[in-house]
């Protein structure tokens, strides 16, 4: 059961654009929030707030690429 479990987010978290995806604007968020804080010297809240914000919208754009890129990438393989 656990093999089981294990391949399915393996499948569906790691190998796949949603998992990327979620990871780039995990990260996005962290380095964002830095920034604002470091940078303005806003309080911390301030800056996870602002953090929240535009990463996710770019999560989002980037899941689409991503996305769209394995759909022509792999059906250029399959003319080549």
């Amino acid at each position: 059961m656990k093999r089981k479990i294990f391949k399915l987010i393996k499948q569906k978290l790691i190998k796949s654009s949603f998992g990327l995806a979620l990871t780039y604007t995990l990260g996005h968020i962290l380095i964002a929030m830095m920034c604002t804080y470091f940078v303005t010297g806003a309080a911390l809240e301030l800056a996870a707030l602002n953090a929240l914000i535009e990463p996710c919208i770019n999560g989002l754009w980037f899941y689409a690429l991503h996305r769209i890129y394995r759909y022509y990438f792999s059906a250029e393989i399959k003319l080549g």
